[in-house]
């Protein structure tokens, strides 16, 4: 029998080509994909998850979903539910991901499908989708306020869609998932005349809001800390800033094609974007089975094979990266045995080796299965921010990032994520991802300080992990110019 609010969503599927001739888009099939989503690209809220043709970590689909029915939006101790078709907000008295799954993910709780398609290895098709800043972690927790925030962006906001496209990458289809009972080119032909702009420019060079001395002096301060015992390690990072003109989407394009990074996105907010380019996965649920792939240890990529061969090989016999790695392994195995089953808690993979265009990196894998009683977005929450961003222990490591780093992170290190109406979640660990609000790109890279680590080792680091970030973004400034 259906629940009287049962939600009926039809699923088409085309092929790329079928597509491309129906909106007479001029480009290979495999580009398909994101021509359609840069229609949408400059309406609010559109989100695109993308593996960038990684097939890192599994990577398989990428979802695209587009005109939210309503959105629950978190900043500085306030949570708001935003109704978008008639432009309500009504203020919460709950905490984000709480208020994600009540005024949001119950709206999807009951859903038919329409189709005459196997979609049981189909992500997502209808349901929640967004971002959680760093910041969000202030709702769960008691932290100081030291760093400095200078953003308008919120620290949340997830959206409920009832419309998206999902390209199969392993077989070339797309998929069409709606509620609303509108064909796919109808809306597309509703909105031919909404288009990004064609460039993107740099109008200032980056600038790091710590210099060189001031980066090697917080760690200073750090070592003070673990030598006293305050903490075993602590991720510092510093941020870079640079004024801007033109799209924020051409300049993710840019950065997408030469970092292929599995769990990228591109996320339009009314009055920001957000461009990750994130190697990390933090939580995925699956049928109960949970998993979540911290990254710790870093080396840079060379050109010549010789050189970068060498430079994996330091990585995997690097005692204190993989000690690292360990200490986080082992805070993420009790962050997700809250919410999974006892004795469920495993890890079959550690310190494995992933290169990516800019840098290797040392990976492991923590498996579980979710509580029967438990939820996603509940272990979500537990568990946030992801520990291979913050130091162990956790909270007293959030306190010393707040005292050294003069500004609040933002999207950094928090997470882009979607979770379906079957309670199917994925998401990112925000590394590697850029932030552009009020004509002003802000960018971000930092490091786990333990007792043995070197200053300036630690400091080139930051820099290895921006090396196909800001130097691309400064190239396209010569692109515009050759135009």
């Amino acid at each position: 029998m259906l629940h009287p609010d049962t939600i009926h969503v039809h699923v088409s599927r085309f092929t790329q080509k079928e597509l491309a001739e129906r909106f007479s888009l001029n480009c290979e099939c495999t580009a398909v994909f994101n021509h359609l989503f840069e229609q949408v690209s400059t309406l609010p809220y559109s989100i695109l998850l993308d593996t960038s043709g990684s097939k890192k970590s599994e990577g398989r689909f990428n979802i695209m979903a587009f005109s939210p029915e309503a959105v629950v939006e978190a900043k500085d101790g306030n949570v708001e539910l935003v109704e978008l078709d008639t432009s309500s907000r009504e203020q919460l008295d709950m905490q984000p991901f709480e208020a994600v799954q009540t005024h949001l993910h119950t709206r999807v709780k009951s859903v038919e499908l329409d189709t005459e398609y196997d979609l049981s290895c189909l992500p997502f098709i209808v349901g929640v989708a967004g971002m959680a800043g760093y910041d969000t972690g202030r709702f769960y927790e008691a932290l100081p306020s030291n760093a400095k925030s200078d953003y308008n962006t919120p620290d949340f906001a997830v959206g409920l869609y009832l419309c998206s496209l999902i390209e199969d990458t392993q077989t070339g289809f797309i998929y069409y998932c709606t509620a609303k009972n509108q064909p796919l080119e109808e809306y597309f032909s509703a909105i031919t005349n909404v288009s990004s702009d064609s460039y993107f420019a740099l109008t200032s060079d980056f600038k790091s809001n710590l210099t060189k001395l001031e980066y090697e002096a917080c760690l200073s301060k750090i070592h003070r800390y673990l030598r006293a015992g305050d903490c075993y390690q602590v991720n510092m990072a510093q941020r870079f800033s640079a004024t801007f003109e033109g799209s924020v989407w051409q300049a993710y394009c840019e950065l997408r094609n030469q970092n292929q990074a599995p769990f990228s996105a591109y996320y339009k907010l009314p009055e920001s974007c957000i461009a990750s380019i994130s190697p990390e996965r933090f939580l995925r649920v699956s049928n109960g089975a949970v998993e979540t792939k911290p990254i710790k240890g870093t080396r840079p990529r060379f050109a010549d094979i010789t050189r970068d061969k060498a430079s994996a090989q330091s990585l995997l016999s690097a005692e204190k990266d993989r000690a690292e790695n360990l200490m986080i392994v082992d805070l993420l195995r009790n962050d997700i045995s809250k919410h999974c089953k006892p004795n469920s808690v495993k890890v079959p993979a550690l310190f494995a080796l992933e290169s990516y265009e800019a840098v290797h990196h040392l990976v492991s894998t923590v498996i579980g299965e979710l509580n029967d009683n438990s939820s996603p977005l509940a272990l979500l929450a537990s568990a946030f921010p992801g520990g291979s961003i913050t130091g162990a222990p956790k909270i007293r490591a959030m306190e010393v990032i707040d005292e050294l780093e003069p500004h609040r992170r933002h999207i950094y290190c928090g997470s882009v994520f979607y979770m379906g109406f079957r309670e199917d979640m994925d998401s990112s660990i925000c590394i590697r991802t850029v932030l552009a609000e009020k004509n002003t790109l802000h960018c971000w890279a930092g490091g786990g300080i333990v007792l043995d680590s070197k200053p300036t080792e630690e400091y080139q680091e930051t820099l290895d992990k921006v090396s196909k970030i800001l130097p691309v973004l400064e190239a396209m400034n010569r692109k515009h110019d050759e135009v």
